[in-house]
């Protein structure tokens, strides 16, 4: 691979596991990425979901960058009109300031939950209107240019985190080409529109003080192992836990039961969900995402890897380095 290689990092909660076991699998895999030369690595903001255990993001962001040394660390993304943008401007600003040089802010308007959790988080229904508004009330804290005549984020003031727009549509698109912001599309959980939506941010950017030039970053699922069959084994398996995850709201399923819910329509659309996936050995996954990031247009594609254990995935992050290396 010519192009920089990153990690999405899910903090998946095994069955019959612990959030702590989750946690301690993201250390695993941030130590093995730092050591494999990884650009950076990406959590997410989830609520109220029993199989993801990256809830509170920069806390977790916080303990994998005390236990590293080299990676960039950073929120893949933080849904923001779940927050005041002076708290999350503090958060990361006191990130920045432990480990400077190292932190990223990938902003998303999704709640990230449900109807009843976005309740639970005081988020109002109309909140993500004001996303725009809100990145620039964020981005003014950060770089000491705050938009609040005598609020100031501390630690944050002068830390120039930088931001990056995260999303699946034409609109995270066009706001990060207004706004001068790298874009990072999910393409690895909503294909339909990375190709117009990465056209139409690359048409409309317009050069900002933190970025010149358009910078996109394509989300692709990854299942590498020593043989195409192996691969393909340890896809399925990922593609069960999925079945579980969000067909049967986290009840347990028997894998005969896992492969009739995506026998279903349902889990048919849950399978094209993944339609960007490489899947196979060394060599096929590298062809594949050539080819994918030629196709997405991208500067830099981050991974998330797919696999049913700990080990595996691990492997993947080993195989996708060395072809990566050897490109």
């Amino acid at each position: 691979m010519s192009l920089p290689i990153s990690i999405l990092d899910l903090a998946h909660i095994a069955e019959g596991g612990t959030a702590r076991d989750s946690l301690d699998t993201s250390l695993a895999m941030a130590r093995s990425a730092d050591e494999l030369g990884y650009r950076r690595i990406w959590y997410a903001e989830h609520h109220n979901m029993a199989t993801i255990a990256s809830s509170a993001t920069s806390v977790l962001i916080a303990h994998i960058a005390a236990n590293t040394t080299r990676i960039r660390l950073g929120a893949g993304g933080v849904m923001l009109p779940n927050h005041a943008p002076l708290t999350i401007a503090e958060q990361f600003g006191t990130l920045e300031t432990l480990h400077p040089g190292r932190i990223d802010l990938g902003l998303g308007r999704a709640p990230g939950s449900d109807q009843n959790t976005m309740r639970a988080l005081r988020r109002d229904p109309s909140s993500a209107d004001n996303f725009p508004q809100d990145v620039l009330e964020l981005q003014g804290y950060l770089t000491g240019n705050s938009r609040i005549p005598g609020v100031d984020a501390t630690p944050g003031k002068g830390t120039n985190v930088p931001l990056y727009i995260l999303g699946s549509s034409l609109f995270g698109a066009k706001l990060a080409a207004a706004l001068g912001l790298p874009y990072s599309f999910a393409s690895h959980f909503a294909p339909n529109a990375l190709e117009d939506a990465v056209a139409a941010y690359r048409r409309e950017f317009t050069p900002s003080e933190q970025l010149q030039e358009p910078y996109v970053i394509a989300g692709v699922n990854v299942t590498a192992a020593e043989t195409t069959a192996e691969a393909k084994e340890q896809a399925h398996l990922a593609r069960r836990r999925m079945a579980a995850q969000l067909l049967a709201r986290g009840r347990t399923l028997t894998p005969e039961e896992a492969d009739a819910a995506l026998e279903s329509p349902a889990g048919r659309q849950v399978m094209q969900m993944a339609t960007y996936s490489a899947v196979g050995d060394p060599g096929e996954v590298k062809d594949y995402l050539d080819r994918f990031a030629e196709h997405a247009r991208a500067d830099e594609l981050i991974i998330a890897p797919q696999a049913g254990t700990v080990e595996a995935r691990l492997r993947t992050l080993e195989l996708v380095a060395a072809t990566a290396d050897g490109a």
